[in-house]
């Protein structure tokens, strides 16, 4: 299934909500550069389990209508608690919820009927389209908690994804329940929660073959124990399992047949409309740039340059509808945030040195360049194409950009 959709996240996998700043309900936020979706909106959850007392999957802490409602927001409408409800302390009775995702509502929907079904769920898509956090907010609502998560990599180990050892106690008592080390997703079967496997396609193929047996059998046998109580630790109810690829790691280690059967596959795309991804590359590179303690001077008329040059290097096509020749380099949201975050810097630090749009052909030729250089070319040609024509048509700030051509051939 495919979608036209992103998430906003600001770490790992994309661009999102200002997770290094303290929210309602975190504690110890501001020691934190990102802080957990379960702590930095805990509040919110709160309010949602006491706001909905609808039915409720296994284990889970949010009917699957909060759940949805966590992650797209209420459309800036304040809920309110229904007179019956007695929440907790410092949950307040009327609540505004965060938007989260910027994106099709349909594609959270079904991200939560999968989850609601005990099924796997594999998030897939290019680098930047914020895979990651999309599957923590879907955990922290289900459960309470984004953190039993395995980071694949090509040196994640079976161990990793099952159980290992404490080897103090394994040599001094022998195999033992005490001795025993669970992984994340061994503790989540415990407890019925929710684990996460990012970048799954990064693992080796033998060690992605510990998930089917996993997925279809619900159960992790300890040979070890056998004979003992703790020589089959079978996952209770709720448990289920969020996995992420990227699409440029398809073949990295290319999964089974047997294990893409045990995953519902959704597909995280960009943005589609380019006042959301300009309001959410606005919102964000404030954010980053406040964060550090300076003033925002970066104004509307570079972001939306900025935004369109992504978004017409991203696509192969202008909004015009000239050709553009796309480079290698995943020209994502995150990116453009990161950009405009840049440039945000560059003002509050070194006020009055120059121009902001004068810095963005540089910050551009930097990210064109990251898979490969070659890709300066492809951003001369779309100098000499689309920037050229738009200065020729009488825009400023493009015409300004065309006259700073000079840095893409240096």
């Amino acid at each position: 299934m495919t979608s036209d959709t992103t998430t906003t996240e600001n770490a790992g996998d994309g661009v999102g909500p200002d997770r290094a700043t303290p929210a309602t309900g975190d504690s110890g936020g501001t020691n934190r550069q990102v802080v957990p979706p379960e702590d930095r909106y805990g509040t919110e959850l709160a309010f949602l389990a006491a706001h909905d007392s609808g039915p409720r999957p296994p284990g889970w802490l949010l009917t699957p209508r909060a759940v949805v409602t966590f992650v797209m927001g209420s459309a800036g409408e304040a809920l309110g608690l229904p007179a019956s409800a007695r929440p907790g302390a410092g949950v307040p009775r009327r609540l505004v919820i965060e938007e989260k995702f910027v994106g099709e509502r349909a594609l959270v929907e079904r991200c939560v009927v999968t989850l609601a079904g005990e099924r796997g769920l594999l998030l897939v898509g290019e680098p930047g389209t914020a895979k990651s956090m999309l599957s923590e907010l879907l955990s922290a609502a289900v459960c309470g908690t984004s953190a039993l998560t395995v980071q694949g990599t090509a040196g994640t180990t079976e161990d990793q994804l099952k159980y290992g050892w404490n080897y103090a106690l394994l040599l001094a008592q022998g195999p033992t329940e005490q001795a025993l080390v669970p992984s994340p997703v061994l503790a989540a079967m415990k407890r019925g929660a929710v684990a996460r496997v990012e970048e799954v396609t990064r693992c080796l193929p033998e060690v992605q073959d510990a998930l089917v047996s996993l997925l279809s059998e619900r159960r992790i046998a300890v040979p070890e124990l056998a004979g003992a109580e703790g020589a089959q630790v079978h996952a209770a109810p709720g448990f289920t399992l969020i996995a992420t690829a990227n699409l440029r790691d398809k073949g990295v280690s290319e999964m089974s047949a047997a294990l893409k059967r045990r995953f519902n596959f959704e597909t995280v795309g960009p943005i589609g409309d380019v006042d959301a991804e300009t309001a959410l590359v606005r919102h964000q590179s404030r954010a980053a740039v406040e964060r550090a303690g300076a003033a925002y001077q970066v104004d509307d008329a570079v972001l939306e340059a900025l935004v369109t040059a992504f978004r017409d290097l991203r696509d192969g096509r202008s909004a015009e509808g000239w050709e553009v020749e796309r480079p290698s380099t995943v020209m994502s949201t995150a990116e453009a945030v990161s950009v405009a975050g840049a440039l945000g810097l560059a003002t509050a630090y070194f006020p009055g040195d120059r121009d902001v749009l004068s810095l963005l052909p540089g910050h551009l030729l930097g990210v064109v360049r990251k898979d490969d250089p070659a890709d300066a070319a492809r951003l001369l040609g779309y100098w000499d194409g689309p920037v050229r024509r738009r200065a020729e048509q009488g825009s400023a700030t493009w015409r300004a950009l065309w006259e700073l051509r000079s840095v893409l051939e240096s």
